[in-house]
C-alpha cells in the first residue's frame, strides 16, 4: 500500500459542527429552518476501525436495523472483534447470524486485507481523503458509499457527502419541495452549495429525515 503525505485535516468536533452550522443557515435558508425547528443535529460518531469499517458493510443495501442486529450477533460471538477472530468463522456459522454470501465474501476480504499487511486502517485514517478512498476500494465491495460513511461518522471529515444515501435523498427532495427524488448525481449537485461543511449538512439532513419518519423504525448511523 503506497500512502502520500500525512495532511493536516481539522476533523468536526462538537465546536467545529457549531461553526458549520452558522455558515449553512446563512448560505441556505431551509438548512436554518432544520436548525431553529429540530435543533442541532447529533454528532453521530462511531470508532474508526475494522469493526466499524465492517458494520458500514453490513449495511449497505439494507435498513440500519437489520445489519445493526447482524452486527450485534456476531460481537456477542466473537469477542473481540478483530480481522483474525472473524476469520475463525466459516460460511455456516456467518450465514447462521444472518450475513448473505454476498457480505461473508466482502467482509473476508477486508478481514484479509487487514491481517496480510495490505490496509492499515490506522494508518489510513492520517491519510487525506483521495488516499483513502483509492486505498478502501481496491477491496471487493467497497464503494463510494462505504467510503463516504467511513469518513464521515469514523473519520469525522467535514466536508464529506455520501450522495448514494436514500435518507438523504428523501430528506432533500422534502426539504426543498422538489417533484421527485433527487439522484445520486442530482444531490452531489445541491451539495456544492454546501462546502465545505457537507457533512455538517448531511447530519442536518439525517436529522430532518428522522424528524419527518411518522412514527417508522428509522435509525442512522449510531
Amino acid at each position: 500500500m503506497i500512502l502520500k503525505e500525512t495532511v493536516e485535516l481539522e476533523l468536526l468536533t462538537k465546536e467545529s459542527i457549531a461553526r458549520g452550522l452558522i455558515v449553512l443557515a446563512n448560505i441556505d435558508s431551509d438548512l436554518g429552518r432544520i436548525v431553529e425547528t429540530l435543533g442541532n443535529p447529533p454528532m453521530w460518531e462511531r470508532e474508526a476501525g475494522f469493526p466499524t469499517l465492517l458494520r458500514i458493510i453490513l449495511e449497505q443495501q439494507v435498513s440500519l436495523a437489520a445489519a445493526r442486529a447482524v452486527f450485534n450477533r456476531l460481537c456477542a460471538l466473537v469477542v473481540p472483534l478483530t480481522p483474525e477472530n472473524f476469520l475463525t468463522l466459516d460460511d455456516t456459522q456467518l450465514k447462521t447470524i444472518g450475513f448473505s454470501r454476498q457480505k461473508t465474501l466482502y467482509c473476508r476480504g477486508l478481514a484479509e486485507a487487514i491481517t496480510s499487511g495490505q490496509l492499515d486502517l490506522t494508518q489510513l485514517e492520517k491519510m487525506d481523503e483521495t488516499t483513502i478512498r483509492t486505498e478502501l476500494k481496491q477491496l471487493k465491495g467497497i464503494g463510494d458509499w462505504t467510503v463516504d460513511i467511513y469518513l464521515l461518522v469514523a473519520l469525522q471529515h467535514p466536508d464529506v457527502f455520501p450522495k448514494g444515501d436514500l435518507g438523504l435523498a428523501i430528506a432533500t427532495q422534502k426539504l426543498k419541495g422538489l417533484t421527485t427524488r433527487p439522484t445520486p448525481v442530482q444531490l452531489e449537485a445541491i451539495a456544492e452549495n454546501w462546502r465545505p461543511w457537507r457533512a455538517v449538512a448531511a447530519r442536518l439532513l439525517w436529522h430532518y429525515y428522522l424528524s419527518n419518519a411518522n412514527g417508522k423504525s428509522v435509525t442512522v448511523y449510531q
